[in-house]
C-alpha cells in the first residue's frame, strides 16, 4: 500500500514537471519580442536606438536644411554685391598712375634688432605693401637684403608674402640692385633737407626698429658707401610735441601722400599719428588744423616702433 502510494506520487511529479516545461516553451514561442531583446548584442541595441533617434529627428533635420539653404542664398547675394565692389576697386587700381620713383626698404640691419623688433618691422613692411597697392601713384617698391630673422618671421607669420605683387624682393644689398648715383638715403641725421622728389632716384628707408639704440647708424652707413643722403622736410612744415621719430611705414606713406597731393604739409598731416601732437609751423598748438580722418594711421604702428628715417627739429 505504501509502495503504491509512493509510486503514484512519483508519477504525479513527473507529469507536473513535463507540464511546467511545456508552459515555458509556450511562453517562449508566444513572446518573440522578449527573445529578440535577450539575443541582441550591445552593439545591435545601440544601432537600433540610433535608428529610432534618427526617425524622431527627421523634422528637425528638414528644418536645418531649409535654414542652410536660406543662408547659402544670402551668401550668394552678398558675394555678388561684394564682387561688384571688388571689381570697382580693381578698376580704380588699374586707373592708378604708377610712379617711376623707387622706394627701397633696407633690411640689412637684422643683427642689430631683437626678435620682437623684427616682428614690428615685418608689420611695417606689410603696411607699406598694402598702402602702395592702394595708392593713386604707386611707387616701385624694393625690399633688399631680405634674410635672417626677418625672413624667418615672414615665413612663419605670413606665408603669402611669396605671392606679393608689384614688389621687388631681393636678398642682395641695395647697392647691387640700384646704381650708386641714383640712390638717396633718407636719414634724419643728414644735413641735407629734401625739398622735392626726383622720379629718377631711388630713396632708401632704413629698415631698423631700434628705439634709438643705434643713433646715426644709417647716416654713417650712407657716408661709408658714398651714397647721397637727405632728411624729410619735417621741421619746415610741422611741429610735434613728441620726439620726431617716424616708423618705416610712416615715411613710406608720407612719400605716397606727397606724390598724390603735391604738398609736404598735407602729406605730413595725412599720415602722422594724432598722438604726436602735430601742428603746422606758425599755428597755435592748442588749435591745430584738422587731419583727414579717413587716412589717420594712428593705430597702424606701435608708438615704440621707429625707423632710422626720423626728421628731427
Amino acid at each position: 500500500m505504501t509502495t503504491a502510494v509512493c509510486s503514484q506520487m512519483a508519477d504525479d511529479n513527473t507529469e507536473k514537471q513535463a507540464s511546467a516545461e511545456e508552459d515555458r516553451n509556450e511562453k517562449t514561442v508566444s513572446s518573440p519580442g522578449d527573445t529578440e531583446n535577450q539575443v541582441l548584442s550591445k552593439r545591435q541595441r545601440k544601432k537600433l536606438l540610433k535608428q529610432q533617434k534618427w526617425e524622431e529627428e527627421r523634422e528637425q533635420r528638414k528644418q536645418r536644411r531649409k535654414e542652410r539653404k536660406q543662408q547659402r542664398r544670402l551668401q550668394r547675394q552678398s558675394h555678388q554685391e561684394g564682387g561688384e565692389v571688388q571689381s570697382a576697386r580693381k578698376r580704380a587700381r588699374r586707373e592708378a598712375t604708377p610712379s617711376s620713383l623707387r622706394l627701397v626698404v633696407d633690411c640689412s640691419f637684422d643683427s642689430l634688432m631683437l626678435i620682437k623688433d623684427v616682428h614690428k618691422l615685418h608689420k611695417q613692411i606689410q603696411r607699406c605693401y598694402a598702402e602702395n597697392r592702394r595708392a593713386s601713384h604707386p611707387v616701385q617698391f624694393y625690399l633688399t637684403s631680405l634674410g635672417g630673422q626677418l625672413r624667418q618671421s615672414m615665413d612663419e607669420k605670413d606665408k603669402g608674402w611669396v605671392n606679393w605683387k608689384d614688389i621687388h624682393i631681393q636678398t642682395e644689398h641695395y647697392t647691387e640692385v640700384v646704381s650708386q648715383e641714383e640712390l638717396v638715403y633718407l636719414t634724419s641725421d643728414s644735413p641735407n633737407v629734401l625739398t622735392e622728389l626726383d622720379p629718377r632716384k631711388a630713396y632708401v628707408i632704413g629698415g631698423l626698429v631700434d628705439h634709438n639704440h643705434h643713433k646715426g647708424v644709417t647716416f654713417e652707413r650712407a657716408k661709408e658707401l658714398g651714397i647721397s643722403h637727405a632728411q624729410l622736410p619735417l621741421s619746415s612744415f610741422v611741429k610735434m610735441n613728441s620726439r620726431k621719430v617716424l616708423a618705416v611705414n610712416h615715411v613710406f606713406e608720407i612719400i605716397l601722400a606727397y606724390l598724390e597731393k603735391g604738398s609736404w604739409q598735407e602729406a605730413f598731416f595725412t599720415v602722422l599719428p594724432q598722438r604726436k601732437g602735430v601742428v603746422a609751423v606758425g599755428w597755435d598748438a592748442t588749435n591745430p588744423p584738422k587731419k583727414d580722418d579717413e587716412t589717420d594711421s594712428d593705430s597702424d604702428s606701435d608708438p615704440e616702433t621707429t625707423a632710422q628715417t626720423e626728421g628731427r627739429a
